[in-house]
């Protein structure tokens, strides 16, 4: 039976009313049952798809990702080589991700190495190597994989 309101499933499931919203918009969670004073209300199926969703954008998967293995975890007869598939191919994005924030964390390492001691900031190398940073120097975009931005 549906008995929860919005901010009761976001009390159990640890995630914002607006996100649950969000997350209705997209189709990811079931659309709720209403009260006659037209509440939202929610069940256990909402809690445990909810968490769900919320493990999986935990491991920084897109909401295209966990659209698709939502649909597949809906299907329970079919086989699981659609997950393995989609799996495997985050893991590279993750492994990319790694290679880029290493060069990100270099690339900070010789930007910290230009102002060693206190100084005005007019003379801060930091300050001076943000202004001109060469084009090798520039970091890629380290948004998800999807191509966002922080």
């Amino acid at each position: 039976m549906d008995t929860l309101k919005i901010g009761e499933l976001a009390a159990q499931a640890d995630c914002p009313v607006e996100t649950i919203r969000y997350y209705e918009k997209e189709a990811l969670l079931p659309e709720p049952t209403r009260s006659s004073s037209n509440y939202r209300l929610y069940g256990e199926r909402h809690v445990e798809r909810l968490q769900f969703i919320r493990h999986c954008r935990s491991l920084d998967m897109t909401l295209d990702e966990v659209r698709e293995l939502l649909r597949l975890r809906d299907a329970p007869e079919q086989n699981c080589g659609e997950v393995n598939a989609l799996l495997d191919k985050h893991i590279g994005h993750v492994a990319q991700r790694i290679v880029q924030l290493q060069a990100l964390q270099e690339q900070l390492h010789q930007l910290r190495a230009q102002c060693e001691v206190e100084q005005p900031a007019r003379d801060c190398g930091i300050l001076q190597g943000l202004a001109s940073l060469p084009d090798e120097m520039k970091p890629a975009n380290l948004g998800s994989h999807g191509g966002g931005c922080h």
